[in-house]
């Protein structure tokens, strides 16, 4: 049996303080709940027995020794540690789901995994979560003193979790959210790893013969031709490289101020606003961002509501994670809509950011009352869409920048040979007269 400290409400309104002995959290909560009351905020009081020495045990070990000469624990300044990356909180995630569903209590799971934690930031802030947690703050609480590791959509739905005694349950639904999140990600980082060393190399490769290579034919044609009777590529090649020689630093100075200037025009409401419309109406990479915004939109909210997250609460959490203002408008149309007491229907379908399909089963959810299961369905299309697009992308994709890599490089060397075959053809004839 473990003991619980909890805040509740009563059916007059008033703040109840208390603590209840149950075997798990979840019985914890029923028990509150027959007492009609209703919970806001419960956790484990920890044992002053062994969960006590156990815990000290562990800052003993944790504590450098000064003495004898013996193994100093030396902390990474926290400017080098760097953040909590994703894999690292889904870990952390799916095994905390584990050790609670196997009727752990939720302190005692927080300890195991700060003893067993390899990133520094994540262990830093599962000391201090348990810290509060002690004080009988709830797991959500905790959560949201790091807003930096866990965002809104996470500290919520563990909200929502403890609400309704389903936190093991709610643990796992995070970790397969963020599974599928990361796996899509990655495969659109995949996707465009490949143009961009391609397009890197064709620069790298154009400057160094723009520099180091046209220069030399140049003095080759300038003593054999005297620089006349050049083919006109040829020419305009020797030009181009005159002018990158003489410009160089002013090129150099034109490309980093058009990334400033552009990155501080993003950063304007009109210049995110422009970049966002941009991304959803490009050619080819439109609609591949569109559906990887719609599959990662749709799961979040189905996700949240199939936790018991209220609908405008999750709404307003889903606005806040698009990532493009076009759609987080279209989705605050949507909850004044719902504020309003009418349906999603309309407004998704008003705004013209979502495809037909997706007004649509959004429209049969909630006919049907099973909106939560139509929008992971529909995430879970948009999921298979993406990877799709991806790979007709990445084929399509390669043979275009080994097309472009060998019309730049062949053009140039082309460039350089015409006159060279010309010298030869004069030497030729004058040889053979």
């Amino acid at each position: 049996m473990a003991k619980f400290r909890f805040k509740a409400v009563d059916s007059q309104g008033k703040e109840v303080l208390s603590t209840v002995e149950a075997e798990s959290q979840s019985a914890a909560i029923e028990k509150i709940r027959a007492m009609r009351l209703t919970p806001k905020a419960i956790g484990v009081v920890p044992d002053e027995g062994s969960e006590a020495a156990a815990a000290a045990a562990a800052a003993a070990q944790a504590k450098p020794k000064r003495k004898g000469g013996g193994n100093i624990s030396i902390k990474m300044p926290k400017f080098l540690r760097g953040g909590v990356k994703t894999k690292d909180l889904m870990v952390f995630t799916r095994q905390l789901a584990t050790l609670v569903d196997a009727g752990l209590p939720l302190l005692r799971g927080l300890r195991v995994l700060h003893r067993q934690c390899q990133n520094e930031v994540l262990k830093e802030a599962l000391a201090g979560m348990i810290e509060t947690v002690e004080t009988g703050n709830t797991f959500s609480e905790s959560l949201a003193n790091y807003p930096k590791i866990f965002n809104h959509l996470y500290v919520n739905m563990v909200k929502a979790g403890e609400a309704g005694g389903v936190l093991e349950t709610v643990l796992n639904r995070l970790a397969e959210f963020m599974e599928k999140a990361e796996k899509i990600k990655n495969k659109v980082k995949g996707a465009m790893t490949y143009p961009i060393v391609v397009l890197i190399a064709a620069v790298g490769i154009v400057v160094f013969l723009m520099l180091a290579v046209i220069p030399k034919f140049q003095q080759i044609f300038d003593d054999l031709m005297g620089g006349e009777g050049m083919p006109a590529l040829t020419s305009f090649v020797i030009g181009l490289s005159e002018w990158v020689q003489q410009y160089w630093l002013f090129l150099l100075a034109g490309i980093v101020g058009a990334v400033v200037l552009f990155k501080i025009f993003s950063k304007t409401p009109l210049g995110a606003q422009v970049n966002d419309r941009i991304a959803l109406r490009a050619p080819v990479f439109g609609q591949l961002t569109q559906k990887t915004i719609v599959a990662r939109l749709t799961r979040t909210l189905g996700t949240l509501l199939s936790s018991g997250v209220p609908v405008l609460q999750a709404l307003s959490i889903v606005k806040d994670t698009t990532g493009n203002l076009l759609m987080a408008k279209a989705l605050q149309a949507v909850h004044d809509s719902v504020k309003e007491g009418e349906g999603m229907t309309a407004p998704l379908g008003a705004c013209g950011e979502f495809p037909p399909m997706v007004v649509s089963m959004v429209e049969v959810g909630e006919e049907t009352g099973a909106l939560p299961e139509m929008l992971i369905r529909v995430a879970n299309t948009y999921d298979d869409e993406v990877d799709n697009a991806v790979a007709a992308m990445t084929s399509i994709i390669e043979p275009i920048m080994i097309i472009f890599l060998a019309v730049v490089v062949g053009g140039i060397v082309i460039a350089m040979f015409m006159p060279l075959i010309s010298i030869i053809g004069t030497i030729g004839q004058q040889t053979g007269a």
